[in-house]
């Protein structure tokens, strides 16, 4: 499985399943329709208290990534593609603000921050499939 947390983080786990997730829809891995592991399935994979992807799950149908269906399972919604521009910006601000208080502690400059962003970006051919 692709998902992985690391407890020494200073990101709470809850968190890190929700950005792994995300990530996953935006880069393609997950899609429209797919369906996550259970909630006791994923703590158990995890070895966490299933309270924390509870947590997590909340967090990604709150802002309609995933939605739940009583008795089949979690999925990926198909909502998650569609995304308002403001919704957009509320949602990468945090992760934003992580990474630039992570750089400054690092000892990161701006120019170097902007170059490992870039980089990051050429080695997926983009930001999106059609860029």
């Amino acid at each position: 499985m692709w998902l992985h947390i690391d407890p020494s983080s200073g990101t709470p786990m809850y968190r890190q399943i929700a950005d792994q997730i995300r990530q996953a829809v935006a880069g393609g891995i997950l899609r429209p329709g797919d369906r996550l592991p259970s909630v006791r399935d994923l703590a158990v994979y995890l070895t966490i208290n299933p309270n924390t992807v509870v947590r997590a799950y909340q967090e990604l149908e709150k802002d309609g990534l995933i939605e739940t269906a009583r008795g089949r399972g979690v999925f990926v919604s198909c909502r998650a593609a569609e995304v308002a521009p403001d919704e957009k910006v509320r949602r990468i601000a945090p992760i934003l603000d992580r990474l630039v208080a992570e750089a400054y502690l690092l000892g990161i400059g701006e120019n170097e921050l902007l170059e490992l962003v870039r980089d990051k970006l050429r080695e997926r051919g983009g930001l999106l499939p059609y860029e």
